[in-house]
């Protein structure tokens, strides 16, 4: 990481806190050097305060940290994204961020997208993913079809944990089968988006 900037602001930078599996941005906060330095020797995200006038862990008291997965500088080197595990409410106020937005994590179905197009470019023998691509698309579109009826099957029940399965499996299947067709999710989002 080239040198960062900490004139502009009288020794402080912008440190923008980011969820690593989200993406959503948590809060902002200020870091002088001290601060950035005790920050990558803990790997917990420590500020300076301009209230307190002091360096101040996010945790400390709450017991909410925010653990460090990396650090980014931007194009001027004088603002930072930190991208983090929180392991609780990030705000103050018991909000899951500083902007009263919901944490919630849409990124894993693309994660996931990326693992089952992985497979299907770089097929492995042990993989499920990939045999089932490799059985043709007739397969993949039967296997959405049963998990369909499966998932109708459990909605009739009160069992949650069968039925929250069976949803994640047809979950599963449709992406297998947009793979197959070469069809992106984010396509599948934005005419999701349309009709909004």
């Amino acid at each position: 990481m080239k040198k960062i900037n900490y004139d502009k602001l009288n020794g402080l930078v912008p440190a923008v806190i980011q969820d690593a599996k989200t993406n959503n941005v948590l809060m902002l906060g200020f870091m002088n050097e001290a601060a950035f330095e005790k920050t990558q020797q803990e790997g917990k995200v420590t500020f300076f305060s301009r209230t307190k006038n002091r360096l101040w862990t996010k945790g400390e008291t709450s017991g909410n940290f925010l653990e460090v997965v990396a650090i980014q500088l931007d194009c001027d080197a004088d603002t930072l994204l930190i991208k983090v595990n929180p392991t609780g409410a990030v705000c103050h106020t018991g909000s899951d961020t500083c902007f009263k937005e919901t944490n919630e994590d849409d990124a894993f179905l693309y994660e996931l997208e990326r693992v089952i197009l992985d497979r299907k470019n770089n097929p492995n023998e042990k993989s499920y993913t990939a045999d089932l691509l490799k059985r043709g698309i007739n397969k993949v579109a039967q296997k959405v079809g049963e998990e369909a009826v499966e998932l109708v099957i459990e909605a009739k029940d009160d069992n949650k944990d069968l039925f929250l399965n069976e949803a994640a499996d047809l979950l599963y299947h449709l992406e297998v089968l947009l793979a197959a067709k070469d069809v992106r999710l984010q396509e599948v989002v934005e005419i999701l988006r349309e009709r909004h």
